[in-house]
Parts: structure tokens; C-alpha cells; sequence
């Protein structure tokens, strides 16, 4: 199936391509996908896109009349699809349901262990001789309360390693995990998570119910000096409320993998260019915040699974005029 790859940096490029095998004709362009680059994609039968790509009503309607039939997402979230417009021009959306939640769920818990220990710092000190430990000072995971908002599969991996820590650990999520239970994770409200929880981490799709899930009346009802850790979607934090909330000290540690309006943003060098996100460059200005540019996914074994399974996808559809990981 000819297939137009948008938003592809080189690894996207390799993987695909060792997972094709010559399957599918594979057009690689550099480009985001939204109404100004919707135009390369006609005569493609497929489009294969990213978290940062557009896939709008207007964008949709573009790729239709172009003669696209199939919206191959190369990741599990789907909230920048408009699945209804979708549906309406008759386009099939498909997408990576599961890649790896260890590679996420590790990354999480490499950011709690980063911010706890001040690595960062320390790591910088060490380089300019500096041995001194003022301002190092963490504590211990170990007996300390951890909340998770979703304990789907990334989630549950989450809870196991900090279980293994021998945190308490709390979950908010509308169904209940056995795997969670069965490990001694305790569902409560999410004010009780709030209010009890020494760390809390976000693990649930982005959805209109759960946009800004963390903003001013959450963060007020947080411990004082809590770390908050979001590896799932930007918008499930209002990061001007969250800026508020570090500069008067309530939130003690940030670390982010995503950002909401991190679209311009990640996955490109802009080391000699000026960002131009006043919020975002006021985030980079706290030494206790911690921000990685969406990297939690980017280990191989996710990156393999993700390369076959859109082949997958994309020859099921071919094939049958439909996949199992279809949404739409």
C-alpha cells in the first residue's frame, strides 16, 4: 500500500523499513501533517502519523478527497485525531495499541530517582571538580506514599517497581486493575490521592474529561513539596498552574516527558535557535524540575514493535479493509 510516513527522523525511517520488508511502498517525509502539508499525501492510499501530527476536520477532509483511506498511527494515543470527522469521510484510523509500557514505566521511574537525587546537578558538579553535597540531599522511596492516575498497562508496571521500593501505592483509574489489586495497590478517590500521596504520576490517555486533571484545586490539595511526574500527555497538567505552584513552593519536584504545547518543540535541534514558549523556557529555569523531550517510548524493543505493528496494520487493512487495532 503506498504509504506517505510524516513526521519521520532517521530511526523512523530504519525501523519502518526493516519491519516492511518491501511490503508496502513507504514514502518518508520530514513534515508534520497538518492543512499546510496535507496536500503531500494525495494519491496515498495511506498516511502514517505521530503524537505531534494534526489530524484535524480540515486535515481529514484533505486527506479524503486526496484518495487516503487509511490513518496509520505509529503510537497508543489517539487525541489528535478527530475520530468522528474520521468516520464522516470514511477514513479507517489504526494505531500501536501496546509497544513496551516497561519503556515508559522505567523512564517514569528513572525521573523520580533523577529529581529525588538531584542527578543532574550532581552530575554537573562532578564534571567542574565540585564533590560538595549541599543542596543533594534526597529521601528514601521506601515507605513513602506513590499515587497513579490510570493503572492500564504502563500504569501497572509503574505500581510493581515502586511496590518493589515498598511505597503504598494508590491508584484513581474507572476500572480496577487485578493486577494492581493483587500486588496491594489501593483505588481510592482522586482527592484522597491528592491530599496522601508523596509522588504522584500521570498514566492515563489525554481526554476532554481529564484535560488540566492537575490544576489549581488539585495542586492546592497536594502535599507540600509532593513531586509530580507526567509521562503520558502534556495537556493533563495546566503548566501555568503547576509554575504557580514552584515558584510559592507547594510543588517540591516536576519531571515531565511531555508538554502541552510541546508540538514545535520536541523531536527537533533547536540548540542554536531561540525557543520562543515563554512558558516553556520559564519551566527550565527551576532547579527542581527535570524535562525530557518526550523520550520515554524510545527504547528499541518499543521501537521494533511499534515498526511491526503498523506494518501490520496497514497489511490488515489492505488485505481485509480492516484491523484489529482499528479505532475507527
Amino acid at each position: 500500500m503506498k504509504t506517505a510516513v510524516f513526521s519521520t527522523k532517521p530511526y523512523d525511517r530504519d525501523f519502518l523499513t526493516a519491519a516492511n520488508a518491501g511490503a508496502h511502498e513507504l514514502h518518508f517525509l520530514e513534515a508534520h501533517l497538518d492543512a499546510s502539508t496535507a496536500l503531500l499525501a494525495a494519491g496515498f492510499g495511506a498516511v502514517c502519523v505521530f503524537v505531534n501530527d494534526t489530524v484535524d476536520a480540515p486535515v481529514l477532509a484533505q486527506l479524503a478527497s486526496g484518495g487516503t483511506r487509511l490513518i496509520a498511527l505509529r503510537c497508543a494515543g489517539f487525541n489528535n485525531v478527530d475520530l468522528a470527522a474520521a468516520k464522516r469521510h470514511g477514513l479507517a484510523v489504526v494505531r500501536v495499541a501496546s509497544y513496551s509500557p516497561h519503556a515508559v514505566a522505567e523512564h517514569t521511574v528513572g525521573l523520580i530517582l533523577a529529581l529525588n537525587r538531584h542527578l543532574p546537578r550532581a552530575y554537573n558538579r562532578v564534571r567542574e571538580g565540585n564533590f560538595a553535597l549541599e543542596g543533594l540531599l534526597g529521601f528514601d522511596l521506601n515507605g513513602r506514599t506513590a499515587g497513579l492516575v490510570g493503572t492500564g498497562k504502563i500504569g501497572a508496571v509503574v505500581a510493581k517497581i515502586l511496590r518493589g521500593f515498598d511505597c503504598e501505592v494508590l491508584a484513581v483509574d474507572p476500572f480496577q486493575n487485578p493486577d494492581c489489586l493483587a500486588m496491594g495497590v489501593r483505588y481510592v478517590a482522586l482527592h484522597e490521592l491528592l491530599a496522601r500521596s508523596d509522588l504522584i504520576s500521570l498514566h492515563c490517555p489525554l481526554a476532554p474529561e481529564n484535560h488540566h486533571i492537575i490544576d489549581t484545586a488539585a495542586l492546592a490539595r497536594m502535599k507540600d513539596g509532593a513531586m509530580l511526574i507526567n509521562t503520558s500527555r502534556g495537556a493533563l497538567v495546566d503548566t501555568l498552574a503547576v509554575i504557580e505552584a514552584l515558584k510559592s513552593g507547594k510543588l517540591g519536584y516536576l519531571g515531565l516527558d511531555v508538554y502541552e504545547e510541546e508540538g514545535d518543540i520536541f523531536f527537533e535541534d533547536l540548540s542554536n535557535a531561540i525557543i520562543r514558549d515563554d512558558v516553556f523556557t520559564r519551566l527550565l529555569t527551576f532547579p527542581n524540575v527535570l524535562v525530557t523531550g518526550h523520550q520515554a517510548f524510545f527504547t528499541r524493543n518499543a521501537l521494533e514493535t511499534i515498526a511491526a505493528t503498523t506494518v501490520v496494520n496497514i497489511t490488515e487493512f489492505e488485505t481485509t479493509g480492516r484491523s484489529a487495532n482499528q479505532l475507527a
